[in-house]
């Protein structure tokens, strides 16, 4: 019996995406003014997003170097100047992404119907930092909504894939994994890799990309999910 629902937060609440691909557009945009590969940036900085992301989840680096790394390498392929100061560098990319911050339309309505059933325990596990997933939640109105915030910085450093992570997000809500379902948009981190514990699963597909994974189910709005939970 699923008593308990994780979320995913970028993708799957909170628009990440388009904020993220507006903010660095309009960084190298104003730091390199009429730059020929203007209409690359947003790929290529998502490109940047998983290697560097994965080496901090890693311990090989901490979260502000890898920060470095990204601005770095970005501006290497783009051959422009490497900033001096990359975390002020970053920090104003940053700016830029936080004002972007939306959750999705069917984000609220969503998690209102769930917590109308009754009996859920629900809550958000997240890859990214705590600070800034919690500041996320806050500032998109879902804080009285869902909660709480997982992270791997409070889960003994294990983020998604590792099953400690989603184990301990389990213990974090008082509830074993079985009795968990997971809701988010990438198949191997929020759909895959958490069944290997025993959590279920759904796949959010907003794209409506492919069929998902055999064997789980897939959703390609929010709204559908307390449907498919009753």
């Amino acid at each position: 019996m699923i008593r308990g629902v994780l979320f995913d937060l970028d993708g799957t609440l909170l628009d990440h995406r388009s904020a993220a691909d507006v903010a660095i557009t309009g960084w190298v945009s104003a730091y390199a003014p009429g730059h020929a590969r203007l209409p690359e940036v947003a790929r290529l900085w998502e490109e940047l997003e998983l290697p560097h992301l994965a080496a901090w989840h890693a311990g090989e680096c901490t979260v502000e170097e890898q920060r470095r790394r990204r601005v770095r390498a970005l501006c290497e392929e783009l051959r422009v100047r490497v900033p001096a100061d990359l975390d002020a560098a970053y920090e104003e990319f940053s700016r830029r992404y936080r004002a972007g911050w939306r959750a999705y339309p069917d984000a609220a309505a969503a998690l209102d119907a769930l917590d109308a059933s009754g009996g859920l325990t629900l809550g958000v596990l997240t890859n990214g930092t705590q600070r800034v997933q919690e500041a996320k939640v806050r500032a998109i109105g879902l804080e009285d909504r869902v909660g709480p915030v997982l992270t791997g910085e409070v889960l003994g450093g294990h983020f998604k894939p590792s099953p400690a992570g989603y184990t301990g997000a389990a213990a974090a809500l008082g509830l074993e994994p079985h009795e968990v379902l997971l809701v988010g948009d990438d198949v191997v981190k929020d759909v895959t890799a958490p069944a290997a514990t025993g959590m279920r699963s759904v796949w959010l597909d907003r794209l409506n990309l492919e069929p998902p994974p055999e064997g789980f189910p897939r959703i390609t709005t929010l709204a559908d999910l307390p449907a498919l939970l009753a």
